[in-house]
């Protein structure tokens, strides 16, 4: 029998490939996580330490939030009237909750763009005067209570450097105590808050603008950039996205919290509590009164503001470039 006769003969059918099975998106990311199991055992500390230290405490925080929590008597389950008594009978969280808006939107969003402004200025100087430069504006952040320098210029006597200035040239005919003052707390704690905010998030946008390709603004060049507004819009900021939201973060972070200033320059209260921020409220609550589920409640406040703030901050990079 020929070859061509055995094919034509009549039998079974040749077998067909079987289909392979579809695999879900669990039983991927279980092979993949077995491939990589190394990568996984390498980050565990950081995922135990992180989990133990951030996870753990928020969560239970939310819990704590819902109860009357002393530390010394088993949580007592009241649902929502911790968040009720906080919003509609605290008064002095309301004042709180305005001082700390008015805080972060006046620091946070000044200080992010000089830090940027500065940080984009000293990428232009040679490397040598770069360095002192940074570590001119760099300075205050790293020095701890260096801020307290302006306790000096602002002291409520004579020996006050303004008071001085003020008293020798006749504007006025008796010393101001500034920091018991209502009308000048505010500001100058603003003024101050600004003079620190150089800090990690600056040096961030400095190694950012470092890392920017320079052939990008040769090949915008090509393509019609004419100015440097339109190379920082189109290619500088872009091409630092991840940095911006780094130091976005930061200064979302430092402008909420904003109380360990203001209780250095101005006392614990401020006067009329004209200074008063949720951390002032929350370390009230927490280290004074120890109800520890009601300060709960205003942490968990304070938290979802700050995440509020990041979701806003980073859809208004996504714009960036556009």
């Amino acid at each position: 029998m020929t070859n061509d006769a055995v094919k034509k003969a009549p039998g079974k059918a040749p077998q067909q490939p079987k289909p392979q099975r579809e695999v879900t998106k669990f039983q991927y990311t279980l092979t993949k996580m077995k491939q990589t199991w190394v990568g996984y055992v390498m980050v565990a500390p950081f995922l135990l330490m992180f989990t133990v230290f951030t996870v753990v405490p928020v969560v239970l925080s939310i819990l704590l939030s819902f109860t009357n929590f002393n530390m010394l008597q088993f949580p007592d389950f009241v649902f929502m009237d911790n968040y009720i008594r906080l919003f509609l009978d605290d008064d002095l969280f309301v004042k709180a909750f305005q001082n700390t808006m008015i805080f972060a939107v006046a620091t946070g969003p000044a200080s992010y763009v000089i830090s940027f402004l500065v940080a984009w200025f000293i990428n232009e100087l040679p490397p040598k005067v770069r360095a002192f430069v940074t570590f001119i504006f760099y300075a205050p952040s790293i020095s701890g209570n260096a801020y307290l320098v302006w306790q000096l210029f602002f002291q409520g006597d004579i020996y006050g450097y303004v008071n001085g200035w003020l008293l020798k040239m006749g504007l006025i005919t008796q010393p101001i105590v500034f920091f018991k003052d209502t009308k000048y707390i505010v500001p100058l704690c603003i003024v101050v808050a600004l003079w620190t905010s150089l800090g990690t998030s600056f040096l961030a946008f400095i190694a950012g603008l470092q890392g920017v390709d320079r052939t990008l603004y040769e090949a915008g060049a090509i393509d019609g950039i004419k100015n440097r507004w339109q190379e920082l819009w189109y290619i500088t900021l872009p091409s630092m996205r991840q940095i911006l939201l780094f130091g976005a973060v930061l200064s979302i972070t430092g402008s909420f919290g904003f109380g360990g200033i203001v209780t250095a320059l101005c006392g614990y209260p401020s006067t009329d509590y004209v200074a008063w921020t949720l951390q002032h409220h929350l370390q009230e609550y927490m280290t004074t009164r120890f109800e520890f589920g009601y300060a709960s409640a205003i942490s968990l406040v304070l938290f979802f503001i700050m995440i509020g703030a990041n979701v806003l901050v980073q859809k208004l990079l996504a714009k960036v470039g556009q």
